[in-house]
């Protein structure tokens, strides 16, 4: 039971980071019910412009960074980021599940929303 404490407990300290800039969390398109905790940290589905599929964040205690695992609908793991500080948490998973180099035309495009 103490392991699962200490899980809950990390998981905890990842959502605490990632709520710190909801805005862009919420543009992952994670879904709320797919949050769980997993060893070591935080699972969560996300219906990103790059990346559709789980998210786990973990945290590496021994170098006290963040490893990013993103995972396909099917389960396979696709890539794996080590050694994330704490930081740049939210940039290195938005870079990667989010954000393309035509970012603001997608969003245009997706949402309708009129360029001025």
């Amino acid at each position: 039971m103490e392991n699962n404490d200490y899980n809950l407990e990390l998981a905890r300290y990842i959502w605490s980071i990632l709520k710190t800039q909801i805005t862009i969390f919420m543009s992952w398109g994670v879904v709320p019910e797919s949050m769980k905790v997993i060893e070591g940290g935080l699972e969560f589905h996300c219906q990103g412009f790059k990346h559709k599929g789980k998210v786990q964040i973990v945290l590496d205690e021994g170098k006290d960074l963040f490893e990013v695992h993103l995972i396909s609908e099917n389960g396979e793991k696709i890539k794996t980021i080590e050694d994330v500080f704490l930081d740049n948490l939210i940039s290195v998973v938005d870079e990667n599940i989010e954000k393309t180099e035509d970012y603001k035309k997608r969003i245009s495009e997706t949402y309708r929303i009129m360029e001025f």
